[in-house]
């Protein structure tokens, strides 16, 4: 056992001399995955209740991701969008027959598949509202978490996130979350778009009230503002529905989507917007090397047929349903709220109890990996393969935890 915790020690201290310091990771050096389960160098054996911020809705090397995954290396990897390759225009068909839009613009990580969607809006203002040049503005919203490029960085309300970055690009208007009076009252003549997030992981697993995303919807159209949808985390079933905005029946402008779309595999990103939208953009306005490359697209293939056949977001929507039930019926001075959508869910612990990183380290002695976020946030979002008795299993040890 020393032997091993020297081990852990040694990998934790390697990583650390090397690695800049912008993680404050949990203790624990994870070798391997399978389903919802990971182990560490030690041996020891994790329940994952982060699942890489909702990029393994599919579970750790679903078997037939990481076929399509080896499948495809022994073909061809990249090409660039130089060329053409055999592969892309399958998985973009599938895409657009899944959301019903008309084109998509692949590319890699959800940061850069937001500000794709940022540009696309922007042009778009430009081009079709016929909104005064350099005037654009698009509303977004505090507490907002969209990625970490300058720009992104730039129209957040968490200080940490900005500070010692700047200057920042100008054209946004933030504006208070769960309000559609605020947003009516934002728009102007300049307003090219709203940005949003169905539910704010990162900020807390915030979830709106019933008709807030239909009413925002309904002032977007009635100004003729793209409505911008960004479901890197709550979308590809998360939280019990294909995307979070299927739960009160809108289909946003543009839609915004990764994380999970390279089911724990391989980076993937897109927006996916009609022709109206998409057309603004003409060779050499934008571009990824790495955008719709090969393996990406047999992996995000794979990732997409996983999701639908398995009915992920069904699933999701049950054991959700199940999880967050049994958790309000834990009896803790601890907590002071439980929320959550599916399994995007959160556990808030009371300010009196201190912060929710030492919950989430007794976790882990517990055999649980949960991730703290905006300081008194335990969110709980484990694969959406995850069975009843999983869950069962976890329960037992969360209470045990939440009770000490």
């Amino acid at each position: 056992m020393v032997l091993t915790q020297n081990l852990t020690k040694k990998y934790i201290e390697e990583a650390e001399e090397y690695v800049a310091n912008i993680y404050h990771p949990l203790p624990v050096v994870l070798s391997k995955g399978e389903g919802v389960w990971v182990w560490d160098i030690e041996g020891r054996k994790f329940l994952d209740m982060l699942s890489a911020y909702s990029a393994l809705n599919q579970g750790h090397r679903h078997p037939r991701i990481i076929q399509a995954l080896k499948d495809q290396l022994e073909k061809i990897t990249l090409t660039s969008r130089a060329f053409h390759n055999d592969i892309m225009g399958k998985f973009l068909e599938k895409l657009c027959k899944l959301t019903g839009k008309e084109k998509v613009l692949p590319m890699n990580t959800g940061a850069e598949a937001v500000e794709t969607a940022i540009k696309a809006a922007r042009k778009w203002g430009y081009l079709r509202k016929k909104v005064e040049e350099n005037k654009a503005e698009i509303i977004v919203l505090e507490n907002n978490f969209h990625g970490r490029t300058t720009m992104i960085v730039g129209f957040s309300s968490d200080e940490q996130y900005r500070y010692g970055f700047g200057p920042f690009p100008e054209g946004f208007k933030i504006i208070p979350y769960d309000s559609a009076e605020a947003l009516e009252k934002s728009i102007t003549s300049n307003t090219v778009g709203f940005l949003f997030e169905p539910i704010q992981g990162e900020g807390g697993v915030i979830i709106p009230h019933e008709g807030y995303l239909q009413k925002t919807y309904e002032i977007c159209k009635k100004h003729n503002v793209l409505y911008m949808a960004d479901e890197i985390q709550t979308g590809l079933g998360r939280t019990g529905k294909l995307f979070c905005c299927d739960h009160e029946g809108v289909k946003a402008d543009i839609i915004i989507i990764g994380k999970a779309l390279g089911g724990g595999a391989y980076p993937v990103s897109a927006i996916l917007a009609d022709n109206n939208i998409m057309d603004v953009y003409t060779p050499g306005d934008h571009g990824s090397t790495f955008g719709g490359n090969p393996l990406a697209c047999a992996v995000g293939i794979a990732s997409l047929e996983v999701i639908i056949e398995e009915d992920l977001p069904g699933k999701s929507l049950e054991m959700g349903r199940y999880f967050i039930e049994r958790l309000k019926n834990i009896k803790s001075s601890h907590i002071k709220e439980v929320r959550g959508k599916g399994l995007l869910i959160g556990v808030e612990i009371n300010k009196e109890s201190g912060t929710a990183r030492p919950f989430c380290e007794a976790l882990k002695e517990e055999g649980i990996l949960a991730k703290e976020t905006h300081k008194q946030v335990i969110r709980f979002a484990p694969p959406l393969i995850i069975k009843k008795e999983e869950i069962d299993w976890a329960l037992e040890r969360i209470e045990k935890v939440l009770k000490r």
